[in-house]
């Protein structure tokens, strides 16, 4: 199974957001493990870099980066992916963006945990929750 993983669900992790933090890093892990395969949006780097490096410093950032691409491919978005985003009926570029990041790299969800924000994408989205409870 091929997911594209929110910005979001990296971020319950990072930032031991609970009551999330459980799911979304069991989901990591599967990824992790090679159990499913995970593909992370290109910005979701950069976010994620510029948060750790101003509240745990650059070897920090540095550490998590690698270590996430070790463990997941990276969607990039060409200008055919942001004009597909532009077409789709969400109400937020950037889900938008995500949306069509997982459509043209047919995954079979984006898992999310702001899955109202998903309505209309061609691609499902579920919240870690949800995704853990399909996969059992």
């Amino acid at each position: 199974m091929k997911v594209l993983l929110d910005l979001n669900v990296l971020l319950d992790v990072v930032q031991n957001r609970v009551p999330h933090y459980h799911d979304s890093a069991k989901v990591l892990s599967l990824a992790r493990l090679g159990e499913i395969q995970a593909v992370l949006p290109v910005h979701a780097f950069t976010t994620l870099y510029y948060i750790l490096a101003k509240a745990a410093g650059k070897p920090k950032a540095d550490q998590t980066i690698d270590w996430l691409l070790a463990h997941f491919e990276v969607a990039v978005a060409d200008k055919a992916v942001l004009r597909r985003a532009r077409q789709l009926p969400l109400a937020d570029f950037e889900d938008a963006v995500v949306a069509s990041l997982a459509e043209a790299g047919q995954c079979d969800h984006v898992v999310t945990r702001n899955v109202s924000d998903f309505t209309g994408s061609p691609v499902s989205a579920l919240t870690p929750t949800d995704f853990l409870m399909r996969r059992s």
